[in-house]
């Protein structure tokens, strides 16, 4: 489903095509465009590869969300009951919180179902 929003997410992980997948289907109805990073032109949209392997990233209009900020993005654009948690995540104790549960997450995505290998290589690389 084609949105105002661009989900960059690591094509090469199981994990992170399930979630988006999710995101998407019929339980949120995100209203975003997904793509793997790795068929983007990210020097054209300012970002790296390092960057994008290590976390999701979405692209709204001039601005980019990075991680629990990312995920707080997506909830906003799907259907009710959604939005209003994605506003909730963007409260101060709630952005903390979600961050460090994003980078749990990211860590250990090769643990988690659909987890690859390279998923495992790019948790070193989440701070």
């Amino acid at each position: 489903m084609g949105g105002d929003a661009l989900v960059l997410y690591d094509a090469d992980c199981g994990f992170c095509t399930a979630s988006v997948r999710v995101v998407t289907g019929r339980w949120f109805l995100a209203r975003v465009t997904a793509a793997p990073f790795q068929s983007q032109d990210l020097p054209r949209l300012r970002l790296s590869v390092d960057n994008c392997e290590a976390a999701l990233h979405v692209l709204a209009g001039r601005e980019v969300h990075v991680g629990g900020a990312a995920i707080a993005r997506i909830l906003r654009s799907s259907r009710a009951p959604w939005p209003l948690v994605g506003r909730a995540l963007g409260l101060p104790v709630m952005r903390w919180i979600t961050e460090r549960c994003y980078r749990l997450v990211a860590r250990n995505r090769h643990r988690l179902p659909g987890g690859t290998v390279a998923c495992e290589l790019r948790a070193n690389d989440v701070r």
